[in-house]
C-alpha cells in the first residue's frame, strides 16, 4: 500500500508516526534540547503551524527542508486533506458591511479579517506592524481591506482608525493582544502590567468607545471582544494577563447591557490554546510557571486561528442576532475541566 506523502499540511501526529518523518522530527527536537512530549499539545495541528507558534525560533525554511528530505528531495503538492479543518464561510454574511478588525496582521486577527473579506465585508485592518498589514493586503488582492498601522492605546491612532472606516461602522472585532510573563502579583513589574492592561483592556475600551456613536446613530451594530480562558479562571496565565481578560468580560457585559436596547450587541470569545505565538511581555517567571505548568500541560489540543475566527464571525454576523452579552468559550472544552 502506497503511503500518502508527508507535507507541511500533514499533522504533527502523522509526521511522528511516519517511519522517516518521525525520525526527522525527533532529531530536530533533540537539536533544540526537547523531547517528543513537547509536541503533545499540538499533535493535531499541521506541521507548518509550528513556525508561527514558535515565535520565530523555527523558520519556515526548516519545515521546507523536512518536507523535501522525507520525500526524497521533491516537494509534493500542498493539497488540503479531508482531515484538515477550515471554515469555508456561509457566503455573504458581511456583504455591504464595514468591520474593523484589530490585530489583523497575524494570528486570529488575520484569520478573522480574511474570513470577513471572503464573505463580502469591507475590512479596516488594524495592527501595530505596518509590514504585516501590507502582507495581508498583498495576499488578498481581491479583498476590500483598508490597512491602518497604529497603536490602539493612543487616542490619536484610535481617531485615525475611525476616520479610515468612515461614517458607517457595522462591526468591531477587538482582537489585538499580548500575553504577560506568567508572573504572580508579587513579581509583576509596572512595565508588564501597564503594557498588558493597556493593549488588552484599555485599547479595546477606547476603540469600543470610539465606534459607538456611529452604531448608536445607525441603531445597530455588533462588537466582539477577545477575552481568554484566562478570563474564566485563575490558572491559565499570569497576573496581568488574567486581570486584563477578566476586565474584557466586564467591558463586554456592561456594554451589552447599556446598548442592547439600541440594537447594538456586544459579545466575547474566550479562546483556549491557539497556535498564534502571542508575544510575551518579558522573560517567563519561574515562580509563575512552576505553579501554572501542571495545569497548562492538561489543556485540550491547540486550535488554529481559523477555528477562533469562525467563532468571532458567528458572533459578529446576524447568525447570532439573539445573542447579547455572551462569553463564548472557543477552547476545545478546556472550560469544562
Amino acid at each position: 500500500m502506497t503511503q500518502t506523502p508527508l507535507t507541511a499540511k500533514s499533522s504533527v501526529a502523522d509526521w511522528l508516526t511516519h517511519p522517516e518523518g518521525g525520525q526527522l522530527i525527533r532529531g530536530l527536537l533533540v537539536q533544540g534540547g526537547f523531547d517528543e512530549q513537547t509536541l503533545a499539545p499540538v499533535r493535531g495541528l499541521p506541521l507548518h503551524q509550528l513556525v508561527q507558534l514558535s515565535q520565530g525560533q523555527l523558520a519556515q525554511s526548516v519545515i521546507d527542508e523536512l518536507v523535501a528530505r522525507v520525500n526524497g528531495g521533491a516537494m509534493p503538492e500542498e493539497a488540503a486533506t479531508s482531515e484538515e479543518w477550515s471554515d469555508r464561510g456561509a457566503g455573504g454574511r458581511f456583504t455591504g458591511r464595514l468591520v474593523i478588525v484589530t490585530g489583523a496582521g497575524s494570528g486570529i486577527g488575520r484569520a478573522t479579517a480574511t474570513l470577513i473579506a471572503s464573505e463580502g465585508g469591507r475590512v479596516v485592518g488594524v495592527d501595530i506592524a505596518a509590514d504585516r498589514l501590507d502582507q495581508l493586503v498583498a495576499d488578498l488582492p481581491d479583498a476590500e481591506i483598508t490597512p491602518v498601522a497604529g497603536d490602539i492605546t493612543l487616542q490619536e491612532d484610535i481617531d485615525r482608525i475611525v476616520a479610515a472606516a468612515g461614517p458607517r461602522i457595522d462591526a468591531l472585532a477587538n482582537i489585538a493582544g499580548v500575553n504577560d510573563d506568567f508572573s504572580p502579583a508579587h513579581e509583576t513589574a509596572d512595565a508588564v502590567w501597564d503594557r498588558v492592561i493597556g493593549i488588552n483592556l484599555t485599547g479595546a475600551f477606547k476603540l469600543t468607545r470610539a465606534v459607538l456613536p456611529a452604531m448608536l446613530e445607525a441603531g445597530r451594530g455588533s462588537i466582539v471582544n477577545i477575552t481568554s480562558e484566562a478570563g474564566l479562571r485563575g490558572n491559565a496565565s499570569g497576573n496581568a494577563y488574567t486581570v486584563s481578560k477578566h476586565g474584557v468580560i466586564g467591558l463586554t457585559r456592561s456594554a451589552a447591557f447599556m446598548y442592547g436596547p439600541h440594537g447594538i450587541r456586544v459579545n466575547a470569545v474566550a479562546p483556549g490554546g491557539v497556535a498564534t505565538g502571542i508575544p510575551l511581555s518579558a522573560t517567563p517567571s519561574e515562580f509563575g510557571m512552576s505553579r501554572l505548568g501542571p495545569f497548562l500541560n492538561i489543556i485540550p489540543p491547540i486550535a488554529t486561528p481559523e477555528h477562533i475566527a469562525a467563532s468571532i464571525a458567528f458572533l459578529l454576523s446576524d447568525d447570532s442576532a439573539n445573542i447579547n452579552g455572551a462569553v463564548l468559550p472557543s477552547d476545545g472544552g478546556w472550560s469544562v475541566q
